[in-house]
């Protein structure tokens, strides 16, 4: 199970990572002075244009906090599962490499705007979570 938390830790981190981008594009777009104040005059009604791709950098970070959750409850539920064997261990440390993996090149395709890979590549994520909590419970 250590591989199955390595990779855990891993998307803990590339979710909070997934904040930079946006982060950094509203510092450029507002300004420091702006930027430091907290919030332009106005906002959220009225705010400086971003680019696209922190627009889509952003929903990917939120897209990631919403899926977190599931993650989190399937790791979590399989660590504490009596009967897991090793096997079951390393199907489920598998899957979660695959969600890992999964996660990254998301980010990736969704912020650069490759088109008609986001949504297959999303739908493997889901499934390693699924995968993950049906080896832990059957």
């Amino acid at each position: 199970m250590e591989t199955t938390l390595f990779y855990l830790a891993l998307s803990g981190i590339l979710t909070i990572l997934l904040w930079t981008p946006y982060i950094l594009a509203r510092l450029f777009v507002w300004g420091i002075p702006t930027f430091l104040k907290n919030y332009p005059e106005g906002f959220p009604a009225k705010q400086p244009e971003q680019p696209l791709w922190a627009a889509r950098a952003q929903r990917a970070h939120l897209n990631m906090v919403e899926t977190m959750p599931a993650f989190i409850a399937v790791v979590v539920a399989a660590l504490y599962m009596p009967d897991v064997s090793s096997m079951a261990g390393d199907v489920i440390a598998m899957w979660a490499e695959v969600f890992f993996i999964a996660r990254l090149i998301y980010a990736v395709v969704y912020i650069a705007g490759i088109p008609y890979l986001r949504t297959p590549v999303y739908l493997v994520s889901w499934a390693a979570i699924l995968m993950i909590g049906f080896t832990s419970i059957f």
